[in-house]
């Protein structure tokens, strides 16, 4: 299946030195999927709906605060007979959630993750959520404050966190635009007198005080599709994984993104590693990527690699000119999910932090496999005496 038939020509292109306040407006009675941004009638990036609304760019800001091109290029351009399974690569590779079309070189509309989901939504029925979710989440405690959220936010190169109770049950979730609304607000209702001390009192905040709930939740035995469905009924990018007889444990995380991910998974029998902003490589190539990873698995033979995501993700700070990066290496395998993150200045440098931990990782998950056998040996040779 190509992507001629759910790309859309429902898009409205603009200048980079548009007004943002005129770009709001335009979805006020329902809008465009997508907004092509240009620079002298040159193509310069994408917008989605969900960026412009959720963004907070003042109004009288330019349309340029809020496109961020990469430094090797802007969002990828899909081809309108590209295959649906390359271009959702291409959007998560991208770290896309709405991408332009192009039809014989010229600008023709734009294709979102959403409509691909849509087009596929029967195909998911042989999925379910246990195939695609992220395991182990990272977790805050309602009576965190909301600086702790954001440096687990950032450290993990995430967008949502689980809160939980005192007792560790599940009670809400708090997100990146939950704290961007919630300092948004905050700085509204203060004078410039009254900010003297405010963003520390801001980032002490108790994460209840935000966190969106109740929350909403699926179990690892539900289709792929019965998930996507709710997220896309209520408008929610992730779901949190609980088990079926108890939904105040979370066990995982289910985003749009890992469903889309799993599109593109390959039966190939060299590993498929998947990178997101592939535009941030530097010193590092993407066969050097497949090639360590490789090397860290084949450390633990019994583990067989189905998948490997490493993604990168820029902070403001520098060092001599080279961005601050956080990478997060995740495989999913036969014997379960295993990560390592870590950052550095340049993608090579986090790339190598994370791959140390993820190697640390792995080990340990063997050492545990070891111990478990040994038990097992030790108990039946006690059960034979």
């Amino acid at each position: 299946m190509n992507i001629a038939d759910i790309a859309t020509e429902d898009y409205i292109e603009v200048d980079v030195g548009t007004r943002m306040g005129k770009v709001r407006s335009t979805f006020e009675n329902g809008g465009p999927k997508g907004i092509i941004v240009t620079n002298d009638g040159e193509y310069e990036g994408v917008i989605s709906e969900r960026e412009v609304l959720q963004s907070h760019v003042e109004d009288d800001a330019k349309v340029a605060a809020l496109t961020k091109p990469s430094r090797n290029d802007p969002a990828p351009q899909i081809s309108r007979d590209e295959d649906i399974r390359e271009t959702a690569r291409l959007l998560i590779e991208g770290n896309s959630k709405v991408a332009p079309v192009f039809e014989d070189d010229e600008l023709w509309g734009v294709i979102t993750n959403d409509a691909i989901l849509e087009a596929v939504l029967d195909n998911l029925e042989t999925l379910t959520v246990e195939d695609v979710y992220s395991a182990d989440p990272v977790t805050v405690r309602e009576d965190d404050g909301v600086g702790k959220a954001i440096n687990r936010l950032r450290e993990h190169g995430i967008s949502r966190l689980p809160v939980l109770n005192e007792s560790g049950y599940l009670t809400g979730v708090v997100t990146t635009h939950d704290i961007a609304d919630f300092a948004i607000r905050k700085n509204d209702t203060t004078t410039t007198g009254d900010r003297v001390g405010d963003s520390q009192r801001l980032l002490d905040v108790p994460i209840y005080d935000i966190m969106t709930s109740p929350v909403a939740t699926t179990t690892l035995d539900v289709t792929a599709k019965e998930a996507v469905e709710q997220m896309l009924d209520r408008d929610y990018a992730g779901l949190m994984v609980t088990p079926e007889d108890d939904d105040r444990v979370v066990t995982g995380v289910v985003t749009k993104t890992d469903v889309l991910r799993a599109l593109t998974y390959t039966e190939e029998e060299r590993m498929d590693v998947q990178i997101t902003n592939v535009s941030l490589l530097d010193t590092i190539s993407r066969e050097s990527i497949h090639e360590s990873i490789e090397g860290v698995a084949d450390k633990y033979a019994d583990m067989q690699v189905l998948h490997a995501h490493v993604r990168f993700k820029e902070h403001k700070e520098k060092l001599r000119g080279t961005p601050l990066v956080h990478c997060q290496i995740r495989l999913r395998t036969n014997k379960g999910q295993v990560a390592g993150t870590g950052e550095g200045y340049g993608a090579e440098s986090a790339f190598r932090v994370a791959l140390d931990k993820l190697e640390r990782n792995v080990l340990e998950i063997k050492g545990v496999t070891s111990d478990e056998e040994y038990r097992g040996q030790l108990l039946r040779k006690l059960n034979e005496l």
